[in-house]
């Protein structure tokens, strides 16, 4: 478990698991998908979990990921105390934006000063990640793992109204146009996604150590 922060209690966690995963070729849903005997879906939320934020929002969308959650993730989230809240975008064959819309929606309503976003299709973002870009005080912060920037991204609620509300594209959108608010993180882990078969080998090695 992470240590070396405490609860992070503003700013709130939205995983985005709603796409349809459609360049994967696997035999399921790549987040569905086992590595070392547990789900992607699983490596996320539980990495995830050890973070300690106060709320997690789950986005879900093109796979029913119910069972996935009342396994194992909620037991984990309930020792750590974190609310872990679960939100269905109807839309989510529109692309990324609509999730993210659905996410910052939930949090406003929960009060959060900031959230800070991450993919469910990334299971090597390690808790401690998750806190480093957490406290950054910077209006905008994004992870990054040997001088490359990845996930997650934390965005100040003063910046949410500027975040697209259609298409593909989520808070990276804000990394030119606010370039002056953006702070880089160094992070441990890796942002690694399962977009082919082949990235399986990869995490499987991340996931290992």
């Amino acid at each position: 478990m992470v240590a070396e922060q405490k609860s992070n209690s503003t700013a709130t966690a939205v995983l985005l698991a709603a796409g349809s995963g459609s360049r994967f070729l696997g035999r399921q849903h790549k987040l569905l998908t086992q590595i070392l005997g547990r789900s992607i879906f699983a490596w996320s939320v539980d990495h995830l979990v050890e973070a300690q934020f106060r709320n997690i929002i789950i986005v879900t969308g093109a796979v029913d990921l119910s069972s996935q959650i009342s396994d194992a993730q909620i037991s984990g989230a309930q020792i750590s105390g974190a609310n872990l809240i679960v939100v269905h975008n109807g839309n989510w064959q529109s692309g990324m934006a609509s999730s993210l819309q659905c996410g910052l929606a939930e949090a406003q309503r929960l009060g959060a000063s900031a959230v800070v976003i991450g993919l469910a299709d990334q299971p090597a973002i390690v808790g401690s990640s998750w806190q480093r870009v957490a406290h950054s005080t910077a209006p905008l912060a994004v992870a990054t793992y040997n001088g490359v920037r990845g996930n997650p991204v934390r965005v100040h609620a003063e910046l949410w109204p500027l975040l697209p509300t259609s298409g593909d594209d989520g808070a990276r959108s804000l990394f030119k146009s606010h370039k002056d608010l953006l702070e880089e993180v160094a992070c441990d882990g890796s942002s690694q996604d399962l977009d082919t078969n082949e990235d399986i080998v990869s995490l499987t090695k991340l996931l290992s150590q």
